[in-house]
């Protein structure tokens, strides 16, 4: 045996073990523009939570333990069994693992997750609420969500947070007349809730509805606190933005990287899912199916409509905002076909632990995200954004991969 046969050997033996054992491959190569994409999407990247001009009571302490005792309560509700962690569970990355929501009846849509929704300008999949206080309002009067009414909740305010409620919002107001404040009484499609709303003044019905506008406070301020946690994939990021390649590709695997390499070149997903949140915060349509004998849903078109309609937006008299601090409102797109079943796309982040997808659970798994995607079918309605993709099996399960590396580390 040859001497040069010997060291040609232990040359090829030492690769070999390269290969196997990952201490001797090349990290993987990121371009500038490359690592710059992949810097916004750190968690890092977020910025400071931003102030709601439209709250003052947002950033309360106070308000927030407040809120996130209301936020669990299943007495604010018509049949004492549901409350705002029934949809939105915290053991569940705050939503139900539902195609549609469950509250005392069944909703038309999926449960968002809420989990950094302060840095969101619009609530609800067709954005037809614009602030997180003003969501939390509409689920408590909805006949198939809390089911309650005004005057029910201001009287369990009073009855088991007074003093809490007074000590961030001042004198809360005796509702125990029954004949001025009768039950249920609330603007609502009930015919007798509604009746009796009519048949109060406007001084008391405006009363009522200051506390329970209060009541939407509190909530977003606890709300506000609900932030994801990082990921692999962020520490990921902080490797390679620490020029520290070889830890990087400790963390994760080479279909991982393969599936983010995807992620934000070839299947264009950085297109709605940018930033540290994964979410643009606009309106898309991607060309979702219909669900069988649900009723027409027009996205965005209609709850448009409906935030300029809406008697707590922004630019309402229950809003702490200055008319010039409610620019989104002011200047958001209110008509057109790019409207047309466009719908906000949620954060990404924890997206494995949240099937099922989609506005109405149309997908169970997110290999069925994928191939909608990869397939880009036309829209039932309005025109799809999506274009062909030409991705292969392997591909779309790096993607999925990758999309698993989101999940916050407990």
């Amino acid at each position: 045996m040859t001497k040069r046969y010997l060291i040609l050997t232990g040359i090829l033996l030492t690769l070999s073990a390269g290969i196997l054992f990952g201490c001797s491959a090349q990290p993987t190569a990121w371009t500038d523009a490359e690592v710059e994409i992949l810097q916004s999407l750190w968690i890092g990247s977020l910025p400071g939570l931003p102030t709601d001009p439209s709250n003052q009571y947002g950033d309360n302490p106070q308000a927030a333990a407040l809120g996130e005792k209301l936020f669990f309560d299943t007495r604010f509700s018509s049949n004492g069994e549901v409350a705002c962690a029934t949809c939105h569970d915290p053991e569940k990355n705050f939503q139900d693992g539902l195609p549609r929501a469950q509250g005392v009846g069944t909703t038309n849509r999926r449960a968002m997750p809420i989990a950094g929704t302060a840095y969101s300008p619009w609530m609800f999949w067709d954005g037809r609420k614009d602030s997180q206080w003003a969501q939390a309002l509409g689920p408590l009067e909805s006949a198939v969500e809390h089911g309650g009414t005004r005057t029910q909740y201001v009287k369990l305010i009073g009855a088991n947070y007074k003093d809490e409620y007074e000590a961030v919002f001042g004198a809360l107001p005796d509702f125990s007349d029954a004949s001025r404040f009768p039950e249920p009484a609330a603007p609502v499609s009930d015919e007798a809730a509604a009746a009796n709303w009519e048949a109060m003044t406007a001084e008391d019905r405006e009363a009522v509805t200051r506390v329970y506008v209060n009541m939407g406070k509190a909530i977003a301020a606890y709300e506000r606190t609900i932030m994801p946690g990082e990921s692999r994939f962020d520490q990921y990021v902080e490797s390679v933005l620490a020029n520290d390649g070889a830890t990087a590709d400790t963390i994760l695997s080479d279909d991982e990287i393969a599936g983010l390499k995807l992620f934000i070149g070839a299947a264009n997903c950085t297109r709605c899912h940018n930033g540290a949140l994964f979410t643009d915060n606009d309106f898309h349509n991607t060309g979702v199916p219909v669900i069988e004998n649900l009723p027409e849903d027009t996205g965005r078109a209609l709850g448009a409509q409906q935030a300029l309609a809406d008697e707590f937006n922004c630019l309402s008299v229950y809003s702490d905002a200055a008319p010039e601090d409610c620019s989104e409102l002011k200047f958001m797109l209110t008509e057109g076909e790019a409207l047309e079943r466009a719908y906000k796309p949620p954060s990404l982040r924890d997206v494995a632990q949240r099937a099922p997808y989609m506005h109405a659970g149309q997908f169970t798994t997110l290999q069925g995200v994928l191939s909608h995607y990869n397939e880009a079918p036309a829209a039932p309605m309005g025109h799809t954004e999506l274009e062909l993709l030409h991705l292969s099996e392997v591909q779309l399960n790096q993607i999925i991969a990758f999309l698993e590396t989101l999940s916050s580390i407990k």
